[in-house]
C-alpha cells in the first residue's frame, strides 16, 4: 500500500477508526434553526463515504450564550438529539466514526440576534481586540451553569449515537479564556494559579464523564502557540496538556487565537503557511503526555500526512480542506491514485470565507461541495452533442470536465501554450505559487472525464464553420483595461504585465489597487522585496479588503514589514509626468502623489467576449461562463463553468 500508516486503523478505548484521516470541527453555514440540515447531512455524508475514518461535527453550542452566530448549532434541548441522530446514522452508514465539537466562545462572539450586539461573557472583563466585544464576568453560579450544558449536550450527543465528543479548548475560546492569566484575572477558584485556571476544564470534563457511557470519547482540541503577544505559548500550553490528558482521551492540536489578527491567521492557515507547520507541537505533546493525538494544519496531501505519522508526530491527521476540495480525497488516496486528487490550494476564499460572509460552505475548485443535494450526481446527457468550449481557464475547463463528464464530446480550445488563464499569472505573486493549483487540478478533471484539450488553438470563424459544434461554451475570460485618465504619465502599467514579464517599474512606484483584491497588494509586496520604494493607492477601507479575512492579516502583515506605505479611500484621477492625482473618495478632496516613476493598475477588466457577435450570426447556441459574461474571481469562473457544462 502507498501510504500504509495513513490507511491503518487507530482504536480509542473500544471505538476502531478504519484510518488516520479526520476532517476537524468546521463551520459550514449549513445548519437550519440550529440543528443539522438536509444540507449538513449530505455534505458531511459526501466525505464519509469518500473514506474519511471520522468527522468531527462543527461546534454545537452548550449554554444560550453560546450563540456566536446564527448558524450555530445548538445541543441545549432534548429536541436536538433526534435530528443529530439522523446526522450521524448517515455518517456511521458509510463506515465513518463521529465526534462532536462542544462549544462556548466566552467573549469571541459575532452573533447579533434581533439585530442587536449580545452581551459576551468571559471569566473576567478583558476586552476581545479583534471583534470590539467587552465581556461581563461570569458570575460562579453561569460558570455551574456552562459546566452543566457541556455535560447535557454531552449525553445528548451520546444519546444521538456518537462515539465521542471534544470540548473545545482552542482559539482562544472560553476553556482557553479560563487557562490564560493574561485573559483571565479572577481572584477566586477559577483564577489566579495555574491549577484554578484548570478548574473550569477539569469541571466541564468531569460533568461529562457522569453523563456519558464509560466507552464514550472525551477529547479536547487546543492550540499551541496562539501567536499573539498575550496569547498562550506552546510551553504554557505543553504544561496544561500534561496536566489534562489522564483526563482525557485524546488531545486534538492546532494553532491560533479568534483574539487577535495576528492569532486569527492560523485558525484556518492559509497557503502562506508551509505544509503540516503544527505537527512539531503534536509532537512535544505526545511525548510530553503519552497520549493519543491528533494534529490540523495545512496537511493538504495524503503523502504529507503519511510524514506526520511515520515521525511519530501525531495518530491522526485533519484533512479537513483537503476533503472539502476533493471529498473522495482519502479513496483516491488508499487507491493509490494520487494524481487524480484535487488537491487544496489553501486560498480560504469559499470555505471558511464563506462563512465569514453569512454563506455556506464551498470551495472554489469544487463548486458541488456544500451543494451536494443540487449538484453531487451529474445526470447523464440524454443525446451526446458536440460541444466546443473556448477558453481554457478555470472557466472552461470545469465546463469541459462536467459536459465530457456528462457524455458529450467536449473539444476545449485554448490559444496559448498553457491551459489556466490568468491562474498562471496570480500563481506569480508572492505567498502565492499554489493558486497554480487550480488549472493543474482543472486540466486534469478535463482530461480525465474524456474532454480532448486543443493548445495553442484560436477558435475563428472558420474554425467554427469547419467544426460545426452543436452548443458552445464561450469561457474566454477577460483582458486588462486602464480608466479613462487626465494628462499623461511617464509610465503606466498594468499588474499582468509585470507578472507577464512584458513591463517593468522604476525605483519609485506607486499601485493603484481599485480591486482589492490580490493583484494590488500582491504586486506591491512583489516590487517592494524586490527593492522599490513602493506606495499602495486602494480604492478601499484598507489594503487587500476583497480578500479573506484571515489572508488579509497575513498580507497587510507583509507589506507593513516590507515598509509600503498604504492610501485608503483614493480613486485615480490623472496623471502628469512624475506626479499622480487622486480623489479621496469619502470627501472628494484632492490626494497628489509626487517623484512617481511608474504607476502599476489594478483595475478591472473588460470581458472578452468577441465570439459573439460570430455565434449570433452563424446560429450557433452558446453559454457565457466565468469573465467572457462578467469579470469577476477564479470562484465565479468555476462555478459558472459547472453550469454550462450542466445545462449543454
Amino acid at each position: 500500500m502507498m501510504f500504509p500508516h495513513l490507511f491503518s486503523p487507530f482504536t480509542l478505548k473500544s471505538t476502531e477508526i478504519r484510518n488516520r484521516i479526520f476532517s476537524t470541527g468546521h463551520d459550514t453555514y449549513l445548519p437550519e434553526g440550529g440543528l443539522p440540515s438536509d444540507s449538513l447531512i449530505a455534505y458531511q455524508r459526501a466525505r464519509a463515504r469518500g473514506g474519511a475514518g471520522l468527522i468531527v461535527i462543527q461546534v454545537v453550542g452548550v449554554h444560550e450564550t453560546s450563540r456566536y452566530t446564527e448558524a450555530l448549532l445548538m445541543g441545549t434541548s432534548d429536541d436536538c438529539i433526534k435530528p443529530f441522530t439522523r446526522l450521524v446514522d448517515a455518517i456511521h452508514e458509510q463506515g465513518t466514526k463521529v465526534f462532536v465539537q462542544l462549544f462556548h466562545p466566552g467573549r469571541e462572539l459575532l452573533g447579533r440576534p434581533n439585530g442587536v450586539v449580545q452581551p459576551a461573557f468571559a471569566p473576567s472583563h478583558s476586552p476581545s481586540e479583534r471583534f470590539k466585544v467587552i465581556p461581563r464576568e461570569m458570575s460562579q453560579s453561569m460558570i455551574g451553569e456552562i459546566v452543566d450544558g457541556f455535560a447535557q449536550a454531552a449525553r445528548r450527543m451520546a444519546a444521538a449515537g456518537a462515539d465521542g465528543v471534544e470540548i473545545v479548548a482552542s482559539h482562544g475560546y472560553l476553556p482557553a479564556q479560563f487557562m490564560n492569566p493574561r485573559v483571565n484575572h479572577r481572584e477566586d477558584q477559577y483564577g489566579g494559579s495555574f491549577d484554578n485556571r484548570l478548574r473550569f476544564t477539569r469541571e466541564a470534563i468531569a460533568a461529562i464523564r457522569q453523563q456519558v457511557p464509560g466507552e464514550f470519547i472525551v477529547g479536547m482540541r487546543m492550540s499551541g502557540d496562539e501567536h499573539d503577544e498575550d496569547g498562550l505559548v506552546e510551553d504554557d500550553s505543553v504544561a496544561i496538556a500534561r496536566a489534562l490528558a489522564p483526563e482525557l482521551d485524546y488531545l486534538n492540536v492546532i494553532a491560533g487565537t479568534s483574539a487577535t489578527a495576528s492569532g486569527a491567521a492560523h485558525i484556518v492557515p492559509s497557503m502562506a503557511n508551509s505544509t503540516a507547520y503544527v505537527a512539531p507541537f503534536a509532537q512535544k505533546v505526545k511525548q510530553s503526555t503519552g497520549k493519543a493525538v491528533f494534529v490540523a494544519g495545512r496537511i493538504n496531501q495524503p503523502q504529507i500526512a503519511e510524514q506526520v505519522l511515520a515521525s511519530g508526530a501525531a495518530d491522526m491527521c485533519g484533512m479537513t480542506r483537503a476533503m472539502i476540495a476533493d471529498p473522495e480525497m482519502a479513496n483516491k488516496a488508499r487507491a493509490g491514485k494520487v494524481d487524480d486528487i484535487r488537491a487544496c490550494i489553501g486560498c480560504n476564499q469559499a470555505c471558511i470565507g464563506h462563512f465569514q460572509l453569512g454563506l455556506s460552505i464551498s470551495c472554489i475548485q469544487h463548486p458541488e461541495t456544500g451543494r451536494e443535494l443540487d449538484y453531487g450526481e451529474k445526470p447523464r446527457a440524454a443525446v451526446r452533442r458536440k460541444v466546443l468550449v473556448v477558453g481554457g481557464g478555470p472557466a472552461g475547463l470545469k465546463a469541459a470536465a462536467v459536459a465530457a463528464e456528462r457524455g458529450h464530446d467536449v473539444q476545449l480550445h485554448e490559444r496559448e501554450a498553457q491551459t489556466g488563464g490568468q491562474a498562471r499569472l496570480a500563481q506569480l505573486l508572492p505567498k502565492r505559487a499554489e493558486f497554480g493549483g487550480i488549472a493543474t487540478n482543472l486540466t486534469a478533471e478535463a482530461e480525465r472525464h474524456g474532454a480532448i484539450l486543443h493548445r495553442r488553438s484560436e477558435v475563428t470563424r472558420d474554425l467554427l464553420l469547419a467544426e460545426k459544434p452543436d452548443v458552445v461554451i464561450l469561457a474566454t475570460g477577460s483582458r486588462p483595461h486602464a480608466p479613462p485618465l487626465e494628462g499623461e504619465a511617464a509610465q503606466l502599467v498594468h499588474v499582468v504585465d509585470i507578472l507577464a514579464g512584458r513591463a517593468s517599474t522604476g525605483q519609485k512606484v506607486v499601485v493603484y489597487d481599485w480591486m482589492g483584491d490580490w493583484g494590488g497588494s500582491g504586486i506591491a509586496e512583489k516590487l517592494a522585496a524586490e527593492g522599490a520604494n513602493v506606495r499602495l493607492a486602494v480604492n478601499h477601507h484598507c489594503a487587500s479588503a476583497s480578500i479573506q479575512t484571515y489572508v488579509r492579516f497575513e498580507q497587510v502583515a507583509r507589506l507593513h514589514k516590507l515598509g509600503v506605505e498604504v492610501h485608503p479611500w483614493l480613486r485615480l484621477y490623472g496623471a502628469d509626468g512624475r506626479t499622480a492625482y487622486f480623489i479621496h473618495t469619502p470627501s472628494r478632496e484632492a490626494v497628489v502623489m509626487e517623484d512617481v516613476d511608474t504607476i502599476v493598475l489594478n483595475t478591472p477588466n473588460l470581458q472578452d467576449d468577441g465570439l459573439v457577435a460570430v455565434l449570433d450570426e452563424l446560429g450557433i447556441p452558446y453559454h457565457l461562463a466565468g469573465d467572457a459574461l462578467s469579470p469577476r474571481t477564479a470562484e465565479e469562473a468555476v462555478y459558472e463553468g459547472m453550469l454550462a457544462g450542466l445545462a449543454v
